[in-house]
C-alpha cells in the first residue's frame, strides 16, 4: 500500500490524511494524498474518474480529471479507480480540493498539484 503523505511544502492548506477529517471552516483550502479522502469526497459529488482520450503517455492515462454530472466540458473517458490512482501515485501529486464554499454550500472546487515541478 502506498505512503500517503503530502508532498511538498503546504504552508496554506489544511492536510487531511483520514475520511474521518474535516474542514475547520467553509471555503477551507484542504490537501490530501489518501486514496479513501479522494474517492469519498468525489462519490459525494457523483464524480467519476476521468481522463482526456489521446492524452496518454507511455500506456498510462494523461490528464487526470474528475467528471461531475451536468459539468461534461470536453470528451471525457471514465477510468478506474484503480488506474486513476496508479497515476496519481506514479507522478507524486497532491489533491487540492475544498469540502464547502465560504458560504457553506457543497464545493466541487478540485486541483491536482505536482510539488516538485515549477510552473512559473
Amino acid at each position: 500500500m502506498p505512503d500517503h503523505k503530502i508532498r511538498g511544502e503546504h504552508r496554506y492548506q489544511q492536510q487531511v490524511t483520514s475520511p474521518d477529517q474535516h474542514e475547520e471552516r467553509p471555503g477551507r483550502s484542504l490537501v490530501t494524498t489518501d486514496h479513501d479522502v479522494i474517492r469519498q469526497w468525489a462519490e459525494e459529488r457523483d464524480a467519476t474518474p476521468s481522463t482526456v482520450p489521446g492524452s496518454e503517455y507511455e500506456g498510462r492515462p494523461g490528464r487526470l480529471l474528475l467528471d461531475f454530472p451536468g459539468y461534461r466540458g470536453e470528451n471525457l473517458e471514465h477510468i478506474s479507480w484503480d488506474d486513476w490512482f496508479r497515476t496519481f501515485d506514479e507522478r507524486e501529486l497532491n489533491f487540492l480540493y475544498q469540502e464547502h464554499r465560504k458560504d457553506g454550500t457543497q464545493s466541487n472546487f478540485f486541483r491536482l498539484e505536482n510539488p516538485g515541478r515549477d510552473d512559473t
